[in-house]
């Protein structure tokens, strides 16, 4: 049930967001929210993180990525039924990366391409501009993989 909850908030958060910056932002507009580091750009990307595939024609483009979902929820699917239920913060983290896929998802069958808007920068060194979804995934990634990393091994039982 964590899963189910934390991927349809994550969703939730990222199609209202997004919904938001469409109706209320121009096209390539930036609004400066914190000097030197937080804007806000409207624009919209064709392609995944980074502008990977953005110049490659929808009719490749489109079910590429439909496909790579798909492939992916399989993979989440198949992996939580695995999980422990102690193990909450690894659900925790996968709802995110899930509801995170779903938003991007969303976009790129509506409107087949995704609305990012969260523009960070240092002066003038500038990140790619990115949105909610992108933040869920890597939050959610960086979750998982602390917890791996931080993970003790059981100890041994006695006959192995």
């Amino acid at each position: 049930m964590i899963l189910l909850r934390v991927s349809l908030l994550a969703m939730a958060l990222d199609q209202v967001s997004k919904y938001l910056v469409v109706h209320y932002c121009r096209i390539n507009e930036s609004v400066m929210v914190l000097k030197d580091f937080l804007y806000l750009t409207y624009i919209q990307n064709p392609g995944a993180a980074f502008g990977f595939m953005a110049n490659t024609q929808a009719i490749f483009r489109i079910p590429f990525f439909i496909a790579i979902t798909l492939g992916a929820g399989l993979i989440v699917y198949a992996y939580q039924r695995f999980i422990p239920p102690e193990k909450k913060w690894t659900r925790f983290a996968l709802g995110l990366i899930w509801g995170g896929a779903m938003g991007n998802f969303i976009d790129r069958v509506f409107y087949r391409k995704v609305v990012d808007f969260i523009d960070a920068r240092y002066h003038q060194h500038q990140w790619y501009v990115f949105n909610v979804a992108d933040s869920c995934i890597t939050v959610g990634l960086v979750i998982l993989f602390l917890g791996y990393w931080l993970e003790k091994p059981e100890p041994a039982k006695e006959g192995q």
